[in-house]
């Protein structure tokens, strides 16, 4: 059998296939190739004919020296291996980036036993892929269904961040978000990809907080086979995996400075490499930060660049804490309710008042984080009915109202005492609005302040300039 004699029937039925198919002969050069191979690769017949097979890179591909008594130069011709090879890998396309396949790996021989060549099937699973994905992204989106993209709040300050979502949304320029640890960063980021024109595409989000330097640069750009000690297989980066979406890099601020310079590059050309790779690879995904940091005071610290925080500050997001909308906390406690009343199958139906009080009263370091760590906390010690002050952390029974400091607000000249109405007005203008603080100048919880607002009408906007 002669690769030379290959008539054209049997071209045209290797041309009918779906999956791409490969001849390769004992020394590594490609002798045939079918049209899926073409579309796959975007590699043409000319182009790669008469070439070694190695010019696609395959991850899977096990090069060696010496096998026994018999010199190769592949694993696949080792006479030890029989039958057919099959595997998950990954070919680099003729544009650098990866196509995922799964590869039928077979050689031939003549009748002395001798091999003629290797012929492999690959079928494209890159829809596999992106299934795998988007269903794991649809079983974390479960937990996230009420209120504005799983958001919830219904306080000016967080009706204004979803003012700001919406508009971001809506744009392709980077975003980024601040805000305290437990405010919601990540659904906001969500929130921004699935209202967004590049909602089909996918979403990639990853801590830059959690891997060193070496390995956040690998895990950000990928890196190629042999790149470094361990790397057995290509990588896809997470740049490259959000090809056509959004990418999210959360703790950006924990980011080094040799990475810094890579992201810029990456903000200013569009483009990247991989490591242990020379060829540059188109960027097309819209970055979104998050950060608990300042990053002004960073910059000022030398241990951020100013050029990409100029760079990632294009639509700033800046999430106020919990203790700086104390009116939502009844609204993510019911929420959070009825989500664990589902999970737990427990017969709870909310917080008594002097549990809520104590809600309202308390700061909220951890914010909505703390809270629903909270309410999961009460779930497991209460039973049934309504949730009492001692079934709650210990934290937040600690938690009480400061004493009235209402006398010391005086009254307008002229004026006797001033009443309940008027009072809390004075009080939110002279918190500057801050509910929070108007509390603690009256001596109440947030709760009350929240309450008598909605029995006078009170809009603080209105108020605040009247």
């Amino acid at each position: 059998m002669q690769w030379s004699n290959l008539n054209a029937e049997m071209e045209s039925i290797f041309n009918t296939m779906n999956d791409g198919l490969i001849f390769v002969a004992p020394d590594g050069t490609i002798m045939m190739v079918n049209r899926a191979f073409e579309r796959m690769t975007g590699y043409s017949s000319g182009e790669v004919l008469g070439r070694k097979c190695t010019l696609l890179s395959c991850d899977a591909c096990e090069m060696t020296l010496e096998s026994g008594k018999n010199k190769t130069w592949c694993a696949l011709f080792d006479p030890e291996n029989e039958g057919v090879k099959r595997c998950r890998c990954n070919y680099i396309k003729k544009d650098g980036t990866y196509i995922p396949v799964l590869k039928n790996a077979s050689v031939l021989h003549d009748e002395q036993g001798s091999p003629l060549g290797a012929v492999e099937t690959l079928t494209d699973i890159s829809e596999v892929d992106r299934l795998d994905h988007e269903l794991a992204r649809l079983s974390r989106q479960l937990d996230s269904t009420d209120g504005y993209c799983g958001i919830v709040g219904s306080s000016v300050p967080m009706q204004q961040v979803f003012d700001l979502i919406q508009k971001a949304a809506l744009s392709n320029a980077p975003v980024i978000i601040y805000g305290e640890s437990g405010t919601g960063k990540e659904l906001v980021a969500r929130a921004i990809h699935y209202s967004g024109q590049r909602k089909s595409g996918p979403y990639v989000q990853f801590n830059c907080a959690a891997l060193n330097e070496s390995l956040l640069e690998s895990e950000l750009f990928g890196h190629a086979k042999g790149a470094f000690t361990g790397a057995y297989r290509h990588r896809i980066g997470r740049f490259e995996a959000a090809r056509g979406g959004d990418i999210f890099l959360d703790e950006i601020g924990d980011v080094p400075l040799a990475i810094q310079v890579k992201l810029l590059r990456v903000l200013d050309s569009k483009q990247f490499e991989r490591v242990g790779d020379h060829r540059p690879i188109r960027v097309d995904a819209r970055i979104i930060t998050a950060t608990h940091k300042s990053l002004e005071d960073m910059i000022a610290q030398g241990n951020f660049r100013k050029d990409l925080f100029y760079r990632i500050n294009i639509i700033p997001i800046h999430l106020p804490p919990l203790r700086d909308r104390a009116e939502d906390i009844p609204v993510l406690v019911n929420s959070f309710i009825k989500k664990l009343q589902q999970s737990t199958g427990k017969d709870i139906h909310g917080l008594n008042n002097e549990s809520l009080d104590l809600f309202m009263s308390y700061a909220w370091p951890g914010n909505v984080r703390e809270l629903k760590g909270a309410l999961e906390y009460a779930f497991v010690i209460a039973e049934q009915g309504l949730v009492t002050p001692g079934q709650l952390p210990p934290q937040i029974k600690g938690a009480a109202p400061e004493k009235s400091k209402a006398a010391n607000m005086e009254p307008a000249p002229g004026r006797g005492t001033l009443s309940e109405k008027e009072t809390l007005i004075k009080a939110l203008r002279q918190a500057k609005g801050n509910q929070t603080r108007a509390a603690k100048l009256l001596g109440v919880n947030r709760v009350t302040v929240y309450n008598r607002m909605k029995k006078y009408g009170i809009q603080l906007k209105r108020t605040m300039t009247g």
